[in-house]
């Protein structure tokens, strides 16, 4: 007996003994105002010590080694592996000890740590890696595995990410949705057990749930208070997110690829390198974490030249849809120039010959212009747009296939499609197989193709996620699918950022069901929503805003919903990064002043809504009403955006408390984005106030006697 009390005793104090009781010193990952702090400890395991608001380095000796940072299964582990390893020899499990860490400066302000793992007895490596972002508060995790086995091993999980945390409460708020309502916002209490969020469609990360999400430690996270951790997956492909409250409330949180039908088969000495998770931690609630996640982007590559200037662009889509020829496109080009945008964007329906892209049920894959349509080519149109001053784009869907097609004629073997059964179209498609070489070649050739002639801007389009889903390529060996096409997407978007490293491109995949930072950083932005209808895209890019800054928000105005003003679809708009899908001839002579007024104030105040500090005042989740500021760093500008939604009869509509101001300086508030002949009717236009007065008393962007979607926007300029 006594002996058992004595096992008990050595057990739990290894397992809380502190990190000065060992001869490495604790790994400190760090920004200005966060610490994840790391260990080693029993058995050379590295445990996460500690990870929340910065730590003095005096004080990381004496955290408690209380969580294995990065779990492997197979041995004591009883609860979610981050990794899971089947041997040669058939064995199924893992013990990682401590070998070496190692620090590097790839940049001002920007640390690596890399600390490599060993089994003890099998020759396998494990990577963790950790690169801080000092001035953004971000940190970005991912983990390489290796092996030096005879014959290959098998990886049954492989998260990128494992953080641990000890609250009376968690609270998670995700976001879902589904084609035209992306990005709803819901937030519950995490209890006992495993709550999973992950997709399982292939192409298509983010279309019924997004790899993001906040995380609010003992209550739920505010806007402006709480303790809250962001995180996102950059991954464009099947993802899982896990958060498991184990019998001691402590939470275990795992991110990374989907295992799910992706047992990955590793060859020795090949490393299997999992995607970035990027997070970052806030105890002023979620409003501090979106910023710091929208600086990151901008800064270090979350989008593509996230600091450098947009294009304003007028689409085709909702003028012509598929009808259209070469005639009529000369005209809108003509229209856009007119409008003072800087790009006309050639939608859907330009190609193919044999089968003529006259609706989506054929010519997808064949990338020629319809010579019935467009006699003289991409070319002509190219001309055309330089002639009148504005650039040419073109959109593109280079990963999917119609089965009439020239291309699904010729090349079968390039569809994923299973043998011995019917084929599983969606939207009339299929898609094209990205773990055969040949077929990456094929898609950066159509890409390549369009560039060469001058095409100045590129959509490209996903509309097809992946069922039925099946490799003639791959053969026997189907675990790889859905890791290696996501892997062959990325090939071919690195061979066209080599050729074309800053030309602008938008992601799209029926809206925004590619909303993630693996995807993103070769683009410039990403189409949030094929709902255009102001009131529910307020909505979609609120939620949307809270991981990704404004410039990335494509937001066009168009006659989706007529019955709302074109001063609300702009504003609405104007949140974003602006362009119009309109037509732009039927607009009667005051609408087309104001819209091209609007298109100047809009470039003029860009800098501010693109560089700026975001700052979500009023949510339409929350009332009748929906508000937000953009301040530049230096505080001497911003815009103000106010939408009423539909204030109900007799609502008290109470003034909007701005952030993010100097409380010393004086702001004159002048309200901008006025039909001709409006005046405002707001008090606050024209008067001049204190920073303090405007973030402690506010200033009313409504009243209950206006008419729902109805907005404002007032430019803030410091005297």
């Amino acid at each position: 007996m006594l002996l058992c009390y004595l096992c008990c005793f050595l057990l739990l104090f290894t397992r809380f003994v502190p990190a000065m009781a060992q001869t490495t010193p604790p790994i400190a990952i760090e920004t200005e105002h966060v610490s994840l702090v790391l260990a080693v400890g029993d058995k050379q395991r590295i445990f996460q010590t500690y990870l929340g608001p910065k730590l003095a380095a005096t004080d990381h000796q004496v955290l408690p080694n209380r969580h294995e940072a990065y779990v492997p299964a197979g041995t004591d582990n009883l609860f979610e592996p981050a990794l899971r390893v089947v041997h040669t020899d058939g064995n199924p499990s893992l013990a990682l000890a401590f070998a070496d860490v190692k620090t590097s400066k790839p940049a001002d302000g920007v640390t690596t740590t890399t600390i490599r793992l060993r089994d003890p007895r099998y020759p396998v490596d494990v990577q963790l890696h950790f690169t801080a972002y000092y001035k953004e508060d971000v940190i970005k995790t991912w983990t390489e595995i290796t092996h030096r086995e005879n014959q290959p091993v098998v990886l049954t999980s492989y998260a990128s990410a494992m953080l641990h945390f000890d609250a009376r409460q968690y609270w998670l708020t995700q976001f879902h949705g589904d084609w035209a309502e992306e990005a709803k916002q819901v937030e519950s209490q995490l209890t006992s057990g495993i709550k999973v969020i992950d997709t399982k469609l292939g192409t298509r990360a983010g279309w019924y749930q997004t790899p993001s999400f906040f995380l609010g430690l003992d209550k739920p996270a505010e806007e402006t208070t709480g303790d809250v951790l962001a995180g996102s997956l950059a991954w464009t492909g099947n993802f899982r997110l896990a958060f498991e409250l184990d019998n001691q409330n402590s939470l275990r949180m795992s991110a990374g690829i989907n295992p799910y039908a992706s047992e990955y088969t590793l060859p020795a000495n090949q490393p299997f390198v999992t995607p970035e998770f990027i997070f970052t931690y806030s105890t002023t609630g979620k409003g501090q974490a979106s910023r710091n996640l929208h600086r990151w982007a901008r800064r270090h590559g979350g989008t593509l030249d996230g600091t450098q200037p947009r294009l304003t662009l007028l689409n085709n889509w909702e003028a012509t849809f598929f009808d259209f020829n070469e005639a009529k496109l000369d005209r809108l080009m003509g229209d856009a120039a007119k409008l003072g945008v800087d790009l006309f964007l050639l939608d859907d329906g330009w190609f193919g010959n044999k089968y003529p892209r006259k609706d989506d049920t054929q010519g997808l894959g064949d990338w020629q212009t319809t010579k019935s349509k467009l006699p003289n080519g991409v070319g002509h149109l190219v001309k055309t747009a330089t002639k009148q001053g504005i650039k040419f784009g073109i959109w593109l869907e280079p990963e999917m296939v119609n089965p009439k097609s020239e291309l699904a004629e010729k090349h079968p073997d390039w569809l994923l499609k299973l043998p011995n059964r019917p084929d599983d179209l969606y939207r009339n498609q299929l898609v094209l197989d990205l773990n055969n070489p040949k077929v990456q070649d094929f898609v950066y050739r159509t890409v390549d193709e369009q560039l060469s002639q001058g095409v100045a801007y590129v959509k490209w389009d996903c509309n097809r996620m992946i069922s039925s889903g099946y490799s003639q390529y791959l053969g026997k060996d189907q675990s790889h699918l859905y890791v290696d096409y996501v892997r062959g997407l990325y090939k071919v978007l690195e061979r066209v950022r080599q050729k074309y490293p800053h030309l602008p491109m938008m992601l799209c995949s029926g809206g925004g069901a590619r909303a993630e930072y693996g995807g993103l950083k070769y683009f410039t932005e990403f189409w949030a929503s094929d709902n255009t209808d102001a009131f529910e895209r307020i909505f979609i890019q609120w939620g949307f805003s809270q991981f990704f800054p404004s410039n990335t928000i494509a937001s066009h105005v168009t006659n989706w919903n007529r019955q709302h003003t074109l001063k609300f679809r702009t504003d609405v708009a104007m949140m974003g990064k602006l362009g119009y899908d309109i037509e732009v001839e039927k607009m009667t002579s005051d609408e087309l002043k104001f819209s091209q007024q609007a298109v100047k104030e809009y470039k003029r105040l860009s800098p501010i809504i693109w560089q700026g500090d975001l700052f979500r005042l009023r949510s339409p989740y929350e009332g009748n009403q929906a508000s937000l500021l953009y301040v530049d760093e230096a505080q001497r500008q911003a815009v103000l955006f106010g939408y009423n939604l539909h204030t109900r009869f007799l609502e008290t509509v109470l003034p909007v408390k701005l952030q993010g101001l100097d409380p010393a300086k004086r702001y004159k508030l002048t309200e901008i984005n006025l039909m001709p002949g409006q005046k405002s009717e707001l008090a606050a236009n024209g008067q001049t106030y204190s920073g303090d007065y405007l973030m402690k008393v506010g200033v009313v962007l409504s009243d209950r006697e206006a008419k729902p979607l109805t907005s404002h926007v007032f430019e803030l300029t410091a005297e």
